[in-house]
Parts: C-alpha cells; structure tokens; sequence
C-alpha cells in the first residue's frame, strides 16, 4: 500500500513536531517527585529546634523549558507549614533560559545565577524544611516556572506573591517537584 505525498508529509511533520518538543520537567537527583528529602536538605536556624537539618539544598535540573522563554523563576513553599498558612522557603528569579539546574548546595548561598527573592524569612536565599515537631512529614512544592520577561525586569527582593502578581501574562509554562520532610522526632505509625 502507498501512502499519499500529502499524508506522508503530514505525518513526518507531525512526528517531527512531537519530538522536537520535549516535555518541560524539573527533577532532582537528592529524592523523587514525592519522595523523602534527606536531613541534610532541612533548615538549619540557630535557636529555633525545629530547624534541624543543615540547611544544603537539594541539587535541581530541568529539561530545556518551552521556545520562547526569556528567564524562569522558581518557588518553594511548604503549605502545611505556620498550621496550613503556609511557609516561602525560596524565591528566586531572572534564571537565564540556559540554565538546566543547581548543583547541590549552590542556592544556600547568593549566588550570580539567580535573582533572590524573600521568603517567610525574608531571605533571599534557600532556606530548607523546618516542620514543627509532631506535625508529621510536610510536602515541600518546588515550583520552575518559564517566562518571557527579560532578565533584569524584576526588582529583587519579591515575595512570591509579588512574584507571582509580576508573572501574570508573562508565564508560559510550568514544572514541578514535591519532597517530603518531617522533623527528626517524627515516627511514622506501625
């Protein structure tokens, strides 16, 4: 059987279209989309016993984000946290479209390749999971979000909801990645 020119065409083009388009992803070598982040990942904040980790970020990586996208920007939020009022611990922004991740503790820190927004905290950097003590494993969301703004649009120093109000028109498309953490004194049921 021969197949037609016109629908030969057709289906290279379509082959090539699906494939030339790889799907947006944000992963991460530390833990699985749901799986548990390691003590190391926790925050580590002098004086507060909730803060019992050592405050190293997770590495981070993502495939090549949508044509078109100018920076990306990405959030942590950890929504059972301050009893289901939710906890900011990362804001940052104007990450050059040619990025494809963070190295493991490289956004406990400034650094050149981000735009540091502010957290709960008002930090500008990672701060990691700090669940309160018997409030069983938290789901920490970390969010990669793909733009057409320019860098350098963006003031620094935006909460996320200022972010997120500066991102409205201008957001293509989205990833995201989920971790668990609970504080150290917590034992799952048997």
């Amino acid at each position: 059987m021969k197949i037609p020119a016109v629908l030969f065409g057709f289906l290279v083009a379509a082959a090539a279209t699906s494939t030339a388009a790889a799907e947006f992803m944000l992963t991460s070598p530390a833990f699985k989309d749901g799986g548990v982040m390691a003590k190391k990942h926790g925050g580590n904040v002098p004086g507060n016993a909730n803060c019992v980790g050592e405050n190293v970020s997770p590495a981070l990586s993502w495939t090549p984000p949508p044509d078109g996208t100018k920076s990306l920007a990405l959030v942590m939020v950890d929504p059972e946290g301050l009893s289901g009022l939710g906890v900011v611990h990362w804001v940052a922004y104007d990450i050059a479209p040619a990025t494809n991740g963070f190295a493991e503790g490289e956004v406990s820190k400034p650094s050149d390749k981000y735009v540091g927004g502010k957290g709960t905290r008002g930090e500008p950097i990672y701060l990691g999971p700090c669940p309160t003590a018997g409030s069983g494993p938290h789901h920490y969301a970390f969010t990669l979000i793909a733009t057409d703004l320019e860098p350098g649009a963006l003031k620094p120093g935006l909460t996320r909801d200022e972010l997120l109000a500066a991102l409205k028109g201008h957001a293509k498309m989205a990833t995201g990645l989920v971790g668990l953490y609970a504080h150290s004194s917590y034992k799952p049921a048997q």
